[in-house]
């Protein structure tokens, strides 16, 4: 009885050690299984947060995309006004002065213009300035060239058609083109009006420029004067042919919120000397700029100058009175030096920026005295 009695014991026992280490195990699997589905629904509320975060960031993007097109409306409808209002000011001017289809105009005046009302305003008032008194000389047109990302994609092909309309459909002889953040000089109208005798008179220059790269206070002093210039440095668009430019600029580039931003307005842009004072260009001799006479007078200029060498050239220019050439070798040589006097490094097609010849000149510090850098090749290409 007594060991029947032990058996069942140790039977009950062994069941009940049974049924502990399958509770343990079950609950052991189930303990599993609840970290795993909590690491599962870990997962799925940081993905749940991840999108939310996204669909959130999208609704800001389409917001202020919405808000920029509500902008850009804005400015489209203010700028169509705004062109219109000029439209009718430059007939009405025609119309007060009593000669429409009197006066061979001399060139039409296009502003290229986009999507900067504020800036446009700025520019037309400029220009209205001093082109009321010879609107029958230089009549005024804006081209814009739209605002919308189809009509962007057109945007290279804006010139050329601006150019058609008025060379072909409208039979202009000329045109000025300005961009729609510039400020012009008092003497603007004037300067061009005596170039296109320029023009007209010489075939070796392709235009006439009113922008000197090398134009800012510290590198000009004459008004009066001017050069040439292979401004447009491709060989294949200049033919040989030059630019005639000023020393002193004829118009004002203020568009810093544009193309050119940042660092590069505010070395180049921002410190150009736009011209302040009104010179009589059809009374001043321009025949120098012939360019047989042109040449020969540059090239004795050149000659004349001191030469210096060495690596502290710049600094031996500051000790300098009179007008000095400096000797560039290549392209990596220019810009070294270009860099100690703080002038335009850049180079296009084997020719540095304002170069005539390969030479470039400025004034140094607003003086008289002019700095000459001149190529390898200068001095033969000016027939010295």
């Amino acid at each position: 009885m007594a060991r029947s009695l032990c058996i069942l014991l140790l039977a009950a026992a062994a069941a009940f050690i049974y049924i502990q280490v399958s509770l343990f195990a079950t609950q052991s699997h189930y303990a599993d299984r609840l970290a795993q589905a909590e690491k599962s629904e870990n997962q799925c509320t940081s993905q749940l947060r991840s999108l939310i975060d996204q669909v959130s960031s999208q609704q800001e993007k389409i917001v202020a995309l919405e808000e920029m097109k509500i902008r850009q409306d804005e400015e489209r409808a203010h700028l169509k006004i705004l062109i219109q209002d000029l439209e009718k000011r430059s007939v009405q001017t025609l119309v007060n002065n009593n000669v429409v289809c009197t006066v061979v105009p001399v060139a039409a005046v296009v502003v290229m213009a986009c999507n900067r009302p504020d800036y446009l305003q700025r520019t037309v008032e400029s220009i209205l300035k001093y082109q009321t008194s010879v609107a029958s000389k230089f009549p005024l047109f804006i081209s814009q060239d739209g605002i919308n990302g189809e009509v962007k994609k057109k945007a290279l092909k804006h010139y050329k058609w601006a150019l058609d309309e008025l060379f072909i459909k409208h039979n202009f002889a000329r045109v000025i083109i300005l961009e729609d953040d510039m400020e012009i000089a008092p003497d603007f109208f004037d300067y061009f009006e005596a170039a296109a005798k320029l023009l007209d008179n010489d075939k070796t220059i392709m235009a006439v420029s009113s922008w000197n790269d090398n134009g800012q206070k510290q590198f000009v002093y004459d008004p009066n004067f001017t050069y040439w210039d292979d401004w447009v440095r491709l060989k294949e668009v200049h033919r040989d042919r030059q630019f005639i430019r000023p020393e002193v600029c004829r118009t004002y580039n203020f568009g810093e919120h544009g193309s050119s931003m940042g660092q590069f307005f505010r070395q180049y842009l921002e410190p150009i000397k736009l011209n302040d004072v009104h010179i009589k260009w059809n009374s001043e001799d321009l025949s120098y700029l012939k360019m047989d006479k042109f040449l020969i007078q540059f090239g004795k200029d050149v000659s004349s100058a001191t030469p210096l060498h060495g690596s502290d050239a710049a600094l031996k220019a500051h000790n300098m009175d009179a007008d000095v050439r400096i000797q560039y070798n290549d392209q990596e040589d220019f810009e070294r030096i270009a860099r100690q006097f703080g002038i335009f490094e850049e180079w296009k097609d084997g020719i540095p920026r304002t170069a005539y010849k390969g030479v470039v000149v400025f004034r140094y510090k607003s003086s008289r005295r002019r700095i000459y850098l001149v190529g390898p090749d200068s001095l033969g290409l000016l027939r010295v």
